[in-house]
């Protein structure tokens, strides 16, 4: 890398690609994920070199890229191929909902847009602040369980548990919510979900669309809430399970619509 500031960036995962548009750093961008949908225009503008644990790496060498970006311990092996192909490589590993605030900070002084990612997170920082002012006047907090997996049964990572908190509800496993690693996460025993009984279950199933027939089907599930009352719902991987803007704001937007709808029929039961 000679310029002060890397030229041709490759992203791995989704949220680098949408910061960096939202920042008005696209220019820099010459490859991109297989799963952005953040913002729409990137799938027309920019080649897909990257699924989350697998790359093209010879398309990727092929754009010459000064700095490829991904997250988390999942795309080690591909950022240890690149780095050995001397490729300089960022893997970001925030798991908060801070973190992934900062994350824009950083991510905007690798790109010289410093202010223009600090005024970026505050306005994000300002939006959650006024969404949890709202949902503290909240009569009753619902119990809600989030499923990343269905086999195994895996409970939401940390920012998802904060977001559920920030909405309005009590996630039932925030204690595994800790866990960084999805591994780490696993219910080895579904009899957990029954004894938290959660008035809401959320599925995200990344990668596949969740089904809450199956659900519900579980042995022992009938007597949860959740199940009992038809509040089983799900909101698309792409909008809550992405470590960048979209789970802060539309993931976010999300969780709040399906609280405020399960307190309007709470309210009127």
């Amino acid at each position: 890398m000679t310029a002060t500031y890397p030229e041709r960036i490759v992203c791995l995962t989704e949220e680098p690609t949408e910061v960096l548009y939202a920042l008005g750093e696209q220019q820099r961008i010459v490859g991109i994920s297989g799963f952005t949908v953040r913002p729409a225009r990137a799938r027309l503008e920019k080649p897909r070199v990257s699924a989350f644990t697998t790359a093209k790496v010879d398309q990727i060498m092929a754009l010459a890229p000064d700095l490829a970006i991904g997250f988390s311990d999942m795309q080690a092996d591909i950022a240890q191929v690149l780095i050995r192909n001397g490729v300089e490589v960022w893997i970001s590993n925030h798991r908060s909902v801070e973190g992934i605030l900062g994350y824009l900070h950083r991510l905007g002084a690798m790109v010289g847009a410093e202010s223009r990612a600090q005024a970026y997170a505050q306005q994000l920082r300002a939006r959650i602040a006024q969404i949890r002012a709202e949902t503290t006047r909240l009569r009753r907090r619902p119990k809600v369980y989030f499923e990343e997996w269905d086999e195994p049964m895996i409970s939401g990572i940390r920012w998802v548990s904060e977001l559920v908190q920030i909405a309005g509800g009590d996630d039932i496993f925030p204690e595994l919510a800790a866990a960084s690693l999805g591994r780490n996460r696993i219910l080895t025993d579904s009899n957990e979900v029954i004894a938290r009984a959660p008035d809401i279950i959320i599925g995200s199933w990344c990668g596949k669309k969740f089904v809450p027939a199956k659900v519900a089907a579980r042995a022992g599930f009938a007597a949860i809430p959740a199940v009992r009352d038809n509040w089983l719902r799900e909101i698309k991987a792409p909008l809550i399970l992405q470590p960048g803007p979209a789970a802060l704001t539309d993931g976010l937007d999300a969780i709040v619509a399906i609280i405020d709808e399960w307190s309007a029929q709470s309210r009127a039961a």
